[in-house]
């Protein structure tokens, strides 16, 4: 039996997912990891875990995969998250991330938004890493979708535990936007400071 997802215990029985679950309502990310759309395998260490891709990073197909470790953001169920958060990670590390993501970068929005808005910290968390990376990657090609995320934003600084997390995320959206991004920011976060004052 399941520890309840609010006792300690929880945190040492993590849920895992059933891969020989007759299950039909699988998540588009669960469904392609199960299917073998996600071209990696989790290995297990003695301190922490790590992915081991198929192939070269450099030599992979970012349409779909990325997409689908956006869409692996809301994932809860072990070892799902973890491989859908350091996937993206590892992808958007690539020096060669920049012009295979900006084609897509359009099919990327909504995936982290409805992370972004989950009640969930560590979804939370995954989803505000993942934009702050992207938006290293792609620097000003963000700019135009950043009022998509920033009435949530807004909503989680009002937390002291994301305050300073969701902070540097603006900062790094200030730094690596074009010379509007400022007034995007202050438009839904009036209480923003520019990191050049």
């Amino acid at each position: 039996m399941a520890a309840a997802p609010d006792r300690p215990s929880a945190k040492l029985c993590p849920k895992t997912i059933d891969p020989f679950s007759n299950s039909t309502r699988k998540s588009i990310f669960q469904n392609a990891f199960t299917s073998g759309r996600i071209p990696c395998r989790l290995v297990h260490g003695s301190v922490r875990n790590r992915l081991a891709w198929n192939t070269s990073i450099d030599d992979l197909n970012y349409d779909p995969l990325l997409v689908l470790l956006a869409e692996g953001l809301r994932e809860t169920d072990h070892p799902l998250p973890f491989i859908s958060r350091q996937g993206f990670t590892e992808l958007m590390a690539s020096p060669n991330a920049p012009p295979k993501v900006i084609p897509i970068l359009p099919n990327l929005i909504n995936p982290i938004k409805l992370a972004l808005s989950s009640d969930n910290d560590e979804i939370f968390e995954g989803a505000l890493n993942a934009l702050t990376q992207l938006s290293i990657v792609v620097k000003d090609e963000l700019d135009k979708y950043l009022k998509t995320y920033l009435s949530i934003l807004a909503k989680r600084m009002s937390n002291r535990k994301f305050r300073d997390m969701v902070t540097n995320s603006l900062n790094t959206f200030e730094e690596n936007g074009g010379k509007d991004v400022l007034v995007i920011i202050k438009s839904k976060i009036p209480t923003y400071c520019s990191i050049h004052i």
